[in-house]
């Protein structure tokens, strides 16, 4: 794999991940795995009606997942589920090769050049949507 995948700014969110740990009580507990990979992510949220008031992650991953999930605890909070898909959208826009509208994602650019890291950076995301569902 590539050092220019693991930049600076990536390693930095995956080691200082915001929002680490389980969430109790909480509304939704949701885990998905990724059995390829052996990535796996459990995501805990606190609703506040449409909105997520707070959550928490764990993640037995790779450091493109884990850092996944810190953008997620950076910029999750106070969300509703079009503001999730949007953020799903620009995920999906970094992957493709696109500049997102986030700047926390810019780190994942490298990533687009590599399909088969795709899901390892999707996975907290897909838990995010899934647990919205959930609720």
């Amino acid at each position: 794999m590539s050092d220019a995948l693991y930049q600076d700014t990536l390693l930095k969110l995956a080691k200082e991940a915001p929002r680490q740990g389980r969430l109790e009580p909480n509304d939704v507990s949701i885990r998905l795995d990724n059995p390829l990979c052996g990535d796996r992510v459990r995501l805990d949220l606190r609703m506040n009606g449409p909105r997520i008031a707070e959550l928490a992650h764990e993640v037995r991953g790779c450091v493109l997942c884990q850092a996944a999930a810190g953008v997620i605890g950076l910029h999750a909070i106070g969300l509703d589920r079009a503001g999730v898909d949007a953020l799903v959208a620009d995920v999906d826009r970094v992957l493709a090769g696109q500049e997102p509208s986030l700047k926390a994602l810019q780190s994942f650019g490298p990533v687009a050049g590599h399909r088969s890291r795709h899901d390892c950076v999707r996975l907290p995301f897909q838990a995010l949507t899934e647990g919205l569902k959930e609720k």
